[in-house]
């Protein structure tokens, strides 16, 4: 807890006002930043005990400022466990926000698509993830001033805001999925065998993110939502290779959809 009060005491001697929404951007999806009206930027690398993202992008900056009416902080880049972070490394942040004050958290991901129907570009509404390939964030002596040993996991995306999501989406005319995020640790991409066996355990899509900050946003009471681009397909039939590069360009091509939800849902919380 020392090394989060640090943190937590640098960012709050740096931007006075309380943020209500923690949003996470993923692989490619970095000019979200551009649709915040920006009061401060902070490197990670000023912040006590944060880690330094390695993978390219992610900016690397927390961001603090408002977005339709609201007082946001938006990490522009997250931390993996392929890095070699350990997964207390990996939350390290999320808690930061849940200690800074967040209502609710919000989560985007650059994700493969595995179920047949998907198609490259599509917007991946997340019900429900898969994580038993990932080290558990949670493992270890339970930190009670975070939340309980044992966290309730039965609805880790809200409902609530899943709908109104969908709500949004309707109205401005953006066709979007809904299912199962199936988390692995990377950094490889998926061999056909593993593809075909996570389409048969019931995942819809598979990355290597968001589960984690998921475990311990719901682990400290904080309402989470999750969307996921697809930005490639698993089972191919083409049996093309699958490059960082092609990702972050499908990323960045859906990012002006997923950023108009988004949007619309901070204004609708």
């Amino acid at each position: 807890m020392k090394q989060l009060h640090e943190a937590v005491k640098y960012l709050k001697k740096n931007y006075k006002d309380q943020p209500e929404v923690g949003i996470v951007l993923g692989s490619g999806l970095g000019n979200f930043t551009e649709e915040i009206e920006i009061e401060k930027e902070i490197n990670y690398s000023d912040i006590p005990n944060f880690p330094l993202s390695t993978v390219e992008g992610h900016k690397g900056k927390l961001i603090f400022g408002n977005l339709s009416g609201k007082k946001v902080v938006c990490m522009g880049g997250r931390f993996h466990y392929y890095e070699g972070y350990s997964s207390e490394e990996v939350v390290f942040p999320i808690r930061v926000l849940g200690l800074l004050g967040i209502k609710t958290l919000l989560l985007s991901n650059a994700a493969g698509g595995v179920n047949p129907s998907f198609k490259v570009g599509d917007l991946m509404i997340i019900n429900d993830h898969i994580g038993i390939d990932i080290r558990n964030p949670l493992i270890g002596k339970n930190i009670e001033e975070l939340g309980p040993r044992f966290p309730d996991m039965s609805e880790p995306y809200k409902k609530e805001l899943i709908e109104k999501a969908k709500n949004v989406a309707d109205n401005l005319q953006i066709d979007v999925r809904e299912g199962v995020y199936f988390c692995v640790t990377g950094p490889t991409y998926e061999t056909p065998a593993e593809y075909k066996m996570i389409h048969i355990m019931g995942g819809d899509a598979v990355g290597m993110s968001t589960v984690q900050e998921c475990i311990v946003a719901n682990h400290m009471g904080i309402p989470v939502f999750a969307m996921s681009v697809i930005t490639d397909l698993g089972l191919r039939e083409d049996h093309t290779k699958i490059t960082h590069e092609e990702v972050l360009h499908f990323a960045k091509a859906a990012e002006p959809k997923l950023a108009a939800i988004f949007k619309e849902l901070v204004a609708a919380l």
